[in-house]
């Protein structure tokens, strides 16, 4: 235990490091949950329909996230070593990648929007909701939230670098702003107050584009105005050129990374289609299951990217004892912070579903599957840590079979199975998946207690 707890010094830098990302996913997933109960008060095929397409630019999202960790593992490490050049390098990999992530989104989204809808929509044992409308405000939503996908992208390209050389401050303050402006907003246009139309999904659409060209601005007049505190945007847009010997490392390490995003979040989308089999009442119900445990798992997924900002300077400044030591203090804290918040989430579960403009039976069903998360939420901390400590060193072939391998051979088939097989009600399918994780949870103890992941990847020169 002695190994496990850190003292005072040590808790001062995770505070420093993770309560600026606590706070911002926080504040994030706080008014997300808002924005969802201002969508669930329309009525349940409003609140399915923008719950489906949000599970399909989930899948965008984390492409971005999974692309741009690749060069961010680089970005840390040259961090530790003080080689700016480099880090410019590396966020312009990221530049090039967004692009891609963003026309191929757009070509698939755009052409495909009504049968990838349609795979959500099932009447089989459903007796709440309108199919048809519930696939027409999706439709609508869609359309209009793929104009935010670019400024996303690019927004996340300046924010990543940030975190990965230690300024964590600024991106959550562009977040901050972004997420009030696009609570405000929606409260303007879902419900048409202060003269605006009432424009109810689409509404909701034009707030979180908004939000997303707001939040790009902030962050890239922060950088741009201040060259001296980052020295690698001097000449950023001066040059487009990338050593080829470092794209060939970055590519190594971000394409399993991006491939591994990729499949888990479809992953993640394959298993709320399994679960809509059963019916649009769980479809509403699964969101807002989702919306309300992203509120409680903000602990143990900002202390995830805390541990990917201090363990990969320190391997890349060569110390790799170090590095050990504090990933697995920070995993421990992850672990007991999350077993305490799953307890409170568990007892105030009951309250969340009666904000919600639904039928009784939803928001039943939408309890017992909070509950059934908040049992599983420490080990979904100890999971999510185990991801980024691997990453940190560097170890995204692991990462990928960690973690979206997973995901597809025993998670899928699982929900597959029992939802198409069986008789097995919804709840007790829920919690058969959530129990598999506890595999994936030995199997992480075992590669993370090896030490196996403590690489430095950065020891030569950057020509």
């Amino acid at each position: 235990m002695k190994k496990l707890i850190g003292d005072k010094k040590f808790y001062k830098m995770v505070c420093a490091v993770a309560l600026p990302l606590v706070l911002q996913n926080f504040i994030t997933n706080f008014v997300s949950f808002l924005d969802n109960i201002m969508v669930g008060r329309l009525g349940t095929e409003e609140m399915s329909g923008v719950a489906i397409v949000g599970s399909m630019i989930f899948i965008f999202n984390l492409s971005v996230f999974g692309g741009f960790s690749g060069a961010g593992i680089f970005t840390a490490q040259y961090y530790g070593k003080g080689d700016h050049r480099s880090i410019a390098y590396t966020m312009r990999y990221k530049l090039y990648l967004g692009f891609i992530l963003v026309a191929v989104s757009l070509a698939v989204f755009t052409v495909f929007d009504e049968e990838l809808i349609s795979l959500f929509l099932n009447e089989n044992g459903d007796d709440v909701g309108d199919i048809t409308l519930t696939l027409s405000y999706a439709k609508e939503y869609i359309r209009i939230m793929l104009v935010g996908l670019l400024p996303f992208a690019l927004t996340q390209m300046y924010s990543t670098t940030l975190r990965e050389t230690g300024n964590t401050v600024m991106p959550m303050k562009a977040s901050v702003t972004a997420v009030v402006t696009n609570l405000v907003f929606n409260y303007i246009l879902i419900f048409g107050h202060f003269g605006a139309p009432k424009m109810g999904v689409r509404g909701a659409a034009w707030a979180t584009v908004l939000s997303r060209f707001v939040e790009l601005f902030i962050v890239v007049l922060a950088v741009h105005t201040n060259k001296a505190k980052y020295p690698f945007i001097k000449d950023f847009y001066k040059a487009f050129s990338i050593p080829l010997s470092l794209v060939g490392d970055i590519t190594r390490k971000a394409m399993p990374l991006l491939f591994n995003e990729i499949m888990w979040s479809l992953g993640q989308t394959m298993l709320i289609q399994s679960y809509s089999t059963r019916g649009l009442s769980v479809v509403a119900s699964v969101n807002i299951t989702s919306t309300v445990t992203n509120v409680f798992a903000i602990a143990f997924l900002s202390l995830g990217v805390a541990i990917s900002i201090v363990v990969g300077p320190l391997l890349g400044s060569g110390k790799t004892d170090e590095a050990k030591d504090t990933a697995n203090k920070m995993i421990f804290l992850s672990v007991v912070i999350c077993a305490l918040l799953g307890v409170i989430f568990a007892f105030t579960a009951p309250l969340f579903p009666k904000i919600y403009n639904t039928e009784d039976s939803v928001r039943a069903l939408a309890v017992s599957l909070m509950r059934i998360s908040a049992m599983f939420m420490p080990a979904d901390a100890f999971n999510n840590a185990c991801y980024f400590t691997l990453r940190s060193g560097g170890k995204t072939v692991v990462t990928t079979l960690f973690d979206s391998v997973f995901v597809w051979v025993v998670n899928i088939p699982l929900a597959f199975c029992l939802t198409r097989f069986t008789q097995m009600n919804i709840i007790m399918i829920y919690f058969i998946v959530l129990a598999s994780q506890l595999i994936k949870l030995s199997i992480g103890f075992l590669i993370v207690r090896s030490g196996v992941w403590a690489k430095n990847i950065v020891e030569k020169e950057t020509v």
